[in-house]
């Protein structure tokens, strides 16, 4: 099998294109023949293994899981074959399925496999009791939970793990893919000029060398190196999802769009359960303008990660420009119960509400946002400039309903940035003008000469409005 592997890879002329290995002869002689000695009972443990992974090249997924338990219940200790398993197994209810051996061993398989589908509150909670157990200096553990804490976007705990892994193993290089993303994110260009570095000094023919070197080049902005490097990881090792989803982003950043579908493609061959290459995808066909493509890879995304507000943002965006409008409001009201985290639901929401001439509910939405805002007092100017005009909107909706506290109070902060400067002045000689109205009007008097009370529904201050995603 090996042999076969070999001649494949040696043949293969465009990385991009990896051949189909269900149409590869030599592999399915080499099936029909275990195949044989399968049925008559003729294969220890590690045969088997060899069998399951010959079915799962062919996409004889369903045969393959089954040769891969029988291969665990002869040979538990092989782990090989659980990593195989749980690569295949589709989701929880399949695996509490298996018949799976009373071994020690079968705890690492199921967090295993947790992570693979990206549970990751389970897999954390069997790897904390592993870590807890005996096995806290175990490297293998230490860098699954890094994982878990990345697939949650605990991106700070996440780096912290790293380095307390390469602190205990210098010189380990499996998983720092992974990490080299985490400091890409986190655009900690030092740390990983110095992980590349590392890498280069301890193995510059290893897949995840070529792919710290591939994101240190993406975060220097030099994208056709970045791409050198992953097709390099590709040569490698031309089942590498991190380097096919990679390089995808890499094209996407070169605004090859026809490269960067078919990264994603092979992304999605090499493992259906990369919500970044649906998500990808989804962004691709946007670019195209093919807004029902979008839908259908932004829900495939969603579907794998249900819990990440990007993926629902995504989503609604998409029905807004077709037009569903009921549709995209579910899907921001939905990211804000999940936890927005790019802090841009509550915004869509109230745009798309003023876009529907909602203005009660869409000033609900800005005031919910703006008190937020206030109190993460995020830095960047867009962010900024989302605030100030959030709070201009409330200005003018406030002056509308004639509540000039509300209204000042807006327009005052208006005066603080410069997009909404001039705005907010105008918005303040407007109050003023009509404060002014207001306190020359009579004031309204019953028959005996006292004042009548007067209905204060107008003048309930709406910056105490709450936003609830739930109703």
């Amino acid at each position: 099998m090996t042999a076969i592997e070999k001649r494949k890879l040696d043949n293969m002329t465009d990385v991009n294109c990896p051949p189909d290995p269900t149409k590869n002869s030599a592999l399915r002689d080499l099936a029909a023949e275990l195949k044989e000695k399968y049925t008559n009972k003729r294969l220890d443990g590690y045969c088997l293994y060899l069998y399951g992974v010959i079915l799962k090249k062919l996409d004889l997924n369903s045969l393959a899981i089954d040769v891969f338990v029988e291969a665990v219940n002869v040979e538990p200790l092989h782990w090989g074959a659980w990593q195989e398993l749980a690569f295949l197994v589709p989701n929880k209810h399949k695996l509490n399925s298996l018949l799976l051996p009373d071994h020690w061993i079968k705890l690492f398989f199921l967090a295993h496999a947790y992570l693979e589908q990206l549970n990751n509150e389970e897999a954390l909670q069997l790897y904390y009791n592993l870590h807890s157990q005996g096995f806290e200096k175990s490297t293998y553990i230490m860098a699954q939970m890094a994982i878990a804490y990345h697939n949650r976007r605990e991106l700070d705990k996440a780096i912290t793990t790293f380095k307390d892994l390469l602190a205990l193993d210098p010189f380990r290089l499996d998983n720092l893919d992974t990490y080299s993303n985490l400091l890409y994110v986190k655009e900690m260009t030092t740390e990983l000029a110095d992980l590349a570095h590392k890498a280069v000094d301890i193995d510059k023919y290893r897949v995840e060398t070529c792919c710290v070197i591939g994101n240190y080049y993406s975060l220097r902005s030099e994208h056709a190196k970045a791409v050198l490097y992953f097709q390099r990881a590709l040569k490698l090792n031309p089942q590498y999802l991190s380097a096919w989803t990679l390089m995808g982003h890499e094209y996407m950043e070169m605004k090859n769009t026809n490269a960067a579908i078919q990264s994603y493609r092979q992304a999605i061959e090499v493992n259906r359960r990369d919500y970044r290459a649906w998500y990808g995808l989804g962004q691709t066909y946007e670019i195209l303008k093919m807004p029902f493509y979008c839908i259908y890879y932004y829900k495939q995304a969603q579907q794998m990660r249900p819990n990440d507000s990007r993926m629902i943002i995504a989503l609604g965006e998409t029905y807004e420009k077709l037009e569903k409008f009921e549709n995209a409001l579910k899907c921001y009201y939905k990211a804000c119960s999940v936890g927005d985290i790019e802090g841009m639901a509550l915004i869509k929401l109230a745009k798309l509400y003023d876009k529907l001439n909602e203005h009660d509910n869409a000033a609900a939405a800005y005031t919910e946002y703006c008190l937020k805002e206030a109190e993460q007092q995020r830095t960047s100017y867009e962010d900024k400039n989302e605030y100030y005009m959030a709070l201009q909107y409330l200005a003018n909706y406030h002056l509308e309903k004639g509540q000039l506290e509300d209204a000042s109070t807006c327009a005052y902060k208006c005066l603080e940035h410069d997009e909404t400067k001039e705005q907010g002045k105008a918005l303040l000689k407007a109050i003023a003008a009509k404060r002014g109205k207001q306190e020359m009007e009579p004031v309204p008097m019953d028959e005996t000469g006292n004042i009548s009370n007067i209905s204060v529904d107008s003048s309930v201050s709406n910056m105490d409005m709450v936003f609830s995603p739930n109703t």
